[in-house]
């Protein structure tokens, strides 16, 4: 199983620099976990930046994937992984349900390059 953190899909949703990084990630829907903070980052995300419309759309892709609820075993997961790696809320979530479901976690977000599980997809430097 494989959860794609919300920078992943953004750069898929919006034909980023590192969307081809992520296409065999997202390739397979069957496989993925979309934990649910990773769904609202994204639809909110787009719905502010490219309209409701593309939203919705990112929305019903991502929901052929199986979303992950936050339930109360999460939560307590995720708090407690906040404290021990010193991650942000959202991060926390997003790596408690790669550990719960043995899943591995595939992000550009720095803040969890050094969490288990992790393939950490670098941000490629612009050339100025």
């Amino acid at each position: 199983m494989l959860v794609v953190d919300s920078c992943g899909w953004l750069e898929w949703f919006t034909d980023g620099q590192l969307a081809e990084s992520y296409r065999p990630f997202l390739s397979e829907p069957e496989r993925l976990l979309v934990p649910a903070i990773v769904f609202y980052e994204v639809y909110k995300f787009l719905k502010r930046e490219a309209g409701e419309e593309k939203a919705l759309m990112a929305a019903a892709c991502m929901k052929s994937s199986t979303i992950v609820p936050a339930d109360d075993v999460l939560c307590l997961h995720a708090a407690d992984i906040s404290l021990k790696y010193g991650l942000a809320m959202a991060d926390a979530f997003v790596a408690a349900t790669a550990k719960l479901h043995r899943a591995e976690l595939i992000t550009s977000d720095s803040d969890l390059r050094d969490f288990p599980g992790v393939r950490f997809i670098p941000k490629e430097k612009t050339k100025g």
